[in-house]
């Protein structure tokens, strides 16, 4: 799995002009899923993410995560993140997941990061989304499962 987070101080969706998902600070995360992941993998991409200290303290020094600071997360599916840009102008998204075990395993994250005490809202799998955010920082980063 793949997540790119994004720290934000506001992130909204909005399908076919309604909005279906708004949170204040905390974290945009777009997650890509690929066809060897599991429930497994899932999970323990959602503690790293809960567990990140992205945050900044008293200080300004990034030291808290976004339990410390009671931040929020929106979710949405991303299976773009599988890109595979090496040849030709046209990516190719053959390393993504098929959408039935993406659609299991992007729910098994939201439930596994919300587990972790954080509140999570979502897009909507499968839908062309318009995502509205306003980055915190900037602050961007990328988790892969396969770095560990």
């Amino acid at each position: 799995m793949r997540a790119l987070l994004q720290r934000v101080s506001r992130a909204a969706v909005r399908v076919d002009g309604e909005w279906v998902a708004a949170i204040g600070p905390g974290l945009l995360v777009l997650l890509g899923v690929g066809p060897g992941d599991g429930e497994t993998v899932a999970g323990g991409l959602a503690r790293r993410t809960a567990g990140l200290r992205i945050f900044a303290d008293a200080e300004g020094r990034t030291n808290r995560s976004i339990v410390d600071v009671g931040g929020a997360a929106l979710v949405v599916s991303q299976f773009t993140l599988y890109a595979d840009t090496r040849r030709g102008r046209r990516p190719s998204f053959t390393g993504a997941a098929e959408p039935r075990l993406a659609e299991r395993l992007y729910a098994a994250y939201c439930a596994a990061l919300a587990a972790e005490g954080i509140p999570v809202e979502r897009g909507r799998f499968g839908a062309k989304m318009a995502v509205e955010l306003v980055n915190d920082g900037p602050f961007t980063l990328l988790l892969d499962s396969a770095d560990g």
